[in-house]
Formats: C-alpha cells, sequence, structure tokens
C-alpha cells in the first residue's frame, strides 16, 4: 500500500511546487495551509487522503511526473541561481514553465547529459551511492596516457582530499604525442571526480562531456536544447 503519510515540506517537493530546502523556508513564512490553517512547522505531518493543503491560496495537487535530458553547455552552473551572475541550467528550460529539479551536477566546464525531474524519488535512486549507476564521459586531456598510467585509472588511484576512486573502464580513443582521446566509466560520484582522475596521473583535462547516464545516451542532443523523456527512458538511466 502507498504510504500516504509525509512531513509538510515533502508534500510540497513531491507536488513538483520547490525542493524541500525551498518549501520549508515557505512554509516558515506562513505561506502554506493545512485545511485552512496556516502551519509553520515544515515537519508538520499530513494525511494525503484526508488533509488538503493550499500555498498562496492556491490547492496543491501532486504534479504529473516530468523526466528532461539536458545537453549541458559549457560554462553553465547547475543550479537554480548564481551569485556571481552566471549562466544556470534553467536557462535553458525556461520554456517548460515548471519547476523541475537537476539529479545531480556537471561542473561549469563539463558538458553533456544532465538529468532534470519532478520526480524526488527516482532522483534519491539515481544518486545513492548503492545503486552504482555508471557514467561514462568522452573526455580530451594534454599528453599521451602511458599504459601504467591507465591501469591507475581502471584499479583507481588517490585523487587528493583524502579520496580514493574504486575500479572504472577506460578506453583510449585516439592518442598522439600532445593529445589523447578516450572514454571513461565510472560509478562513484565525487566531486568534479574524472578531472581529479586525470589530475592524478599528470594528464589535465582539456575537454570532457558526459555521454551516457545508464543505459540512457546523450546521442544527437544538441548544445543547451532538452528533450522529454518517456518514463521507460528515464528507467534506462538506472540500468547498470
Amino acid at each position: 500500500m502507498k504510504k500516504s503519510r509525509a512531513t509538510l515540506d515533502r508534500v510540497l517537493s513531491k507536488a513538483g511546487v520547490a525542493s524541500r530546502t525551498t518549501t520549508r523556508d515557505w512554509i516558515q513564512q506562513g505561506r502554506v495551509k493545512v485545511n485552512g490553517r496556516v502551519i509553520r512547522d515544515p515537519d508538520y505531518w499530513v494525511e494525503g487522503r484526508k488533509d488538503v493543503v493550499h500555498l498562496d491560496g492556491l490547492k496543491v495537487r501532486e504534479e504529473r511526473k516530468i523526466y528532461v535530458a539536458l545537453n549541458k553547455p559549457t560554462g553553465v552552473v547547475t543550479s537554480f541561481g548564481d551569485s556571481q551572475g552566471r549562466p544556470t541550467v534553467y536557462d535553458s528550460i525556461k520554456e517548460l514553465d515548471r519547476w523541475i529539479f537537476p539529479v545531480g551536477r556537471l561542473d561549469m566546464d563539463t558538458s553533456g547529459l544532465l538529468i532534470l525531474t519532478n520526480d524526488t524519488e527516482y532522483g534519491e535512486a539515481l544518486l545513492q551511492p548503492e545503486s552504482k549507476v555508471p557514467k561514462t564521459y568522452y573526455g580530451k586531456v594534454s599528453g599521451a596516457i602511458a599504459l601504467a598510467e591507465y591501469f591507475q585509472l581502471a584499479y583507481g588511484l588517490e585523487i587528493g582530499r583524502g579520496e580514493t576512486t574504486g575500479p572504472s573502464i577506460v578506453r583510449e580513443l585516439r592518442t598522439t604525442d600532445k593529445y589523447t582521446w578516450f572514454e571513461l566509466t565510472i560509478t562513484e560520484g565525487k566531486n568534479r571526480q574524472v578531472r581529479r582522475m586525470c589530475e592524478a596521473i599528470g594528464h589535465p583535462v582539456l575537454k570532457l562531456v558526459r555521454i551516457r547516464i545508464g543505459d540512457l545516451l546523450l546521442k544527437d542532443l544538441p548544445i543547451g536544447k532538452f528533450k522529454i523523456l518517456s518514463h521507460k527512458e528515464a528507467q534506462r538511466a538506472l540500468q547498470r
């Protein structure tokens, strides 16, 4: 049986209104009513079958789940707003006119496949460490990667801050005296992990594109454009 009892902040976030952090602020500001009474406690329990929730006078209903694949450009940050005024991924999805959140992040200088959704359970399933969802990157680095360095990438290495990577799959695509092009698949989500792995073996990243999450491929989606995924397509990202 589906659980119908949840805290007020979670009820709002699951309805696709905003993130839990934002909804907690709204609740504390007195913008939310339950059964006609202002509730300022984000942890207030709501019974989905009998309680009626309003935000700014409008009844809150759980929205249809939506899944979006975006080809994030470089120079764009993965956040709702930026204190430095830099462009964000939300600039690329303005025409959607609804709240969705990015599942994980890509650093500003990395482009490629990013999933956004209003399905918090789906997002949590993709991000939890136990899921070990593979993510594949296309990269170009400075210098020719030696065989011993490929072994380091594949079997794990120290990347600083007391962190060590687990096994990965690496495939050389092309190499010259000056550059190496490769594909690297990881199942972890450490901050800027691929860049730090390459820096640890002495080959700074010049270009990095995420081309795959699970079985979901970036394919020919243009840079800066998005595609609404079917439920079946979205589930491919959870495949290992």
